[in-house]
């Protein structure tokens, strides 16, 4: 019986970390003629389309949601992956801006990486 018990943790141990939120792992903002263009990077676990990093967003520093780029598939073979968003429109006077990453089981991640604008 212990040894069972040692066994499922062990198996649900695994399933969490296989389930970790996506991250972002990098973000290149640029802009041109009052638009940017935004290059997020994200790792995830991907396992098929059962779980799959589908989105990241960007934020204003009050949490409203500027621009989203929908992922439609999984990247089960691309990790990281990194996926661009243009034609932005950012409000005058932002200085900083949120981006976050959701997933297809897990939603929106709490982590949210603030990029400066230049």
């Amino acid at each position: 019986m212990f040894k069972t018990a040692i066994t499922l943790a062990m198996i649900l141990t695994a399933q969490a970390a296989a389930a970790d939120n996506p991250v972002i792992q990098n973000v290149h903002a640029n802009q041109s003629g009052g638009l940017w263009t935004f290059d997020v990077t994200i790792s995830h676990g991907d396992d098929g389309w059962g779980h799959f990093a589908d989105a990241w967003r960007i934020l204003d520093s009050s949490g409203k949601q500027i621009a989203v780029r929908e992922l439609i598939h999984p990247h089960v073979d691309e990790q990281p992956l990194t996926r661009s968003l243009s034609g932005i429109a950012i409000p005058a006077g932002t200085a900083e801006v949120g981006v976050q990453a959701r997933d297809t089981v897990d939603g929106w991640a709490k982590d949210i990486k603030k990029v400066k604008l230049k």
